[in-house]
């Protein structure tokens, strides 16, 4: 568990260093610290991830329901469907990169099959290269509830990563703490460049 000035440096940290790889373009990106007083530290609406400071940070409750009078993100909503999900999570964390953004428009299906990369060990329970897993793939809504009805029961099944892709839109992953969640993030989003980069030569 995390107080809320701690979470709201990683908070700030994570922007800039998302920013800094491209995953972060405009106001993209939604992050999120669980607290241990039971609320939860999100990004405040529409503020730039890479410029963010300790007042773009604000908490809301499991409902999420502002605690401060700040605006959250709008998939907020998502963040607190992962928690309810996963007692265990304390971190989620949500890119916007060009490469897995274009990897959900190339390919069609409900998800996208990873495998032999070595970058899957950095995934929470895989000891080996020599694995496949599933990152899944759901269709994008303005509406967080088509979403969260759409994703959250594949995340139940068994084998299921930390991490999805909501089409047309970005990334999610999440970790037990904010340094899972980053690692989660990296790994994936370094298995879909590659794989990118594997079909430019076929």
């Amino acid at each position: 568990m995390t107080d809320f000035t701690t979470a709201r440096d990683q908070i700030v940290a994570v922007g800039r260093w998302l920013d800094g790889k491209g995953w972060a373009p405009a106001t993209s990106g939604n992050y999120s610290v669980r607290l241990d007083d039971g609320s939860f530290a999100v990004t405040v609406s529409g503020r730039h991830k890479g410029r963010l400071t300790p007042d773009d940070a604000m908490r809301v409750d499991a409902a999420g329901e502002s605690l401060d009078g700040k605006r959250p993100s709008a998939e907020t909503a998502l963040h607190l469907a992962l928690y309810r999900a996963f007692p265990d999570v304390g971190a989620v964390l949500h890119s916007h990169s060009p490469a897995a953004v274009g990897l959900s428009r190339a390919v069609t299906g409900d998800g996208y099959t990873l495998t032999g990369h070595e970058m899957l060990k950095a995934l929470p329970g895989i000891a080996t290269h020599d694995a496949s897993v599933i990152l899944p793939i759901v269709e994008n809504s303005q509406d967080m509830a088509v979403i969260d009805a759409g994703i959250t029961p594949r995340l139940l099944e068994p084998g299921a990563i930390p991490a999805y892709l909501i089409r047309s839109h970005g990334l999610y992953g999440w970790g037990r703490d904010m340094a899972e969640a980053e690692r989660v993030i990296e790994a994936i989003e370094w298995m879909i460049a590659a794989e990118l980069a594997e079909r430019s030569f076929r």
